[in-house]
């Protein structure tokens, strides 16, 4: 439905989508309108972050459906900025879902201590600017389980676990095309990363209360 003002007509509501193409990108899904909030009560949402050692990805999804309403990979100052704007100017209840390096004995770069650097500094920005908030740790193995049921589990195959799970029959591997796009459309490469740490913290959740097996 389109409205009128200053006798221009502009759609009353749309899709915004900003993209830096291959650079970072950010694609925002806009909630309701306030006349459409009314007796609405509070979403819980799941922000989930894949950490590296200079960019990161990142999703914000609905906690009941696990639709991304948010998502992008960002160099980590935008991370931390995006951290705020979601924790700070959100109503709703959220979930921070970081994924943790493990150790398995083996020798480790300076990727990786940067990396984990990175996320002791998205942890204190939360810890220190929104108290309170529930911030959980996903290691890669949980991952594989809990999405694939395997620990042998690659990218290439928790991407076809997650298509097929939220986006079964949807051309492109769930993304649809821009005619019609499909589920994860706008996805790629660390946001797959990302959205994966979102479901398994979410499945960890619902098995502890009891309401998934």
């Amino acid at each position: 439905m389109n409205e009128t003002k200053n006798g221009l007509t502009v759609p009353a509501a749309a899709l915004v989508i900003t993209i830096s193409w291959p650079q970072p990108c950010r694609m925002e899904v806009p909630g309701p309108k306030a006349d459409e909030r009314n007796d609405h009560k509070a979403m819980a949402i799941i922000l989930a972050i894949d950490p590296g050692t200079k960019e990161s990805g990142y999703v914000v999804a609905d906690y009941e459906t696990l639709r991304p309403l948010r998502f992008g990979k960002e160099d980590n100052a935008t991370i931390l900025s995006i951290i705020g704007d979601v924790l700070g100017t959100s109503s709703d209840e959220c979930t921070v879902a970081l994924e943790m390096v493990a150790s398995y004995g083996m020798p480790v770069g300076r990727e990786v201590f940067e990396t984990v650097r990175w996320i002791g500094r998205f942890e204190q920005h939360i810890r220190d600017g929104f108290p309170g908030t529930e911030i959980r740790y996903v290691y890669r193995r949980d991952e594989k389980l809990a999405i694939c049921h395997s620990p042998k589990a690659n990218d290439a195959t928790i991407r076809r676990a997650l298509a097929d799970r939220f986006a079964y029959g949807t051309r492109n591997g769930g993304k649809g095309t821009k005619k019609e796009p499909g589920f994860f459309y706008g996805f790629r490469a660390d946001i797959w990363q990302a959205f994966a740490v979102a479901v398994t913290c979410h499945d960890a959740i619902e098995k502890e209360k009891g309401n998934m097996l």
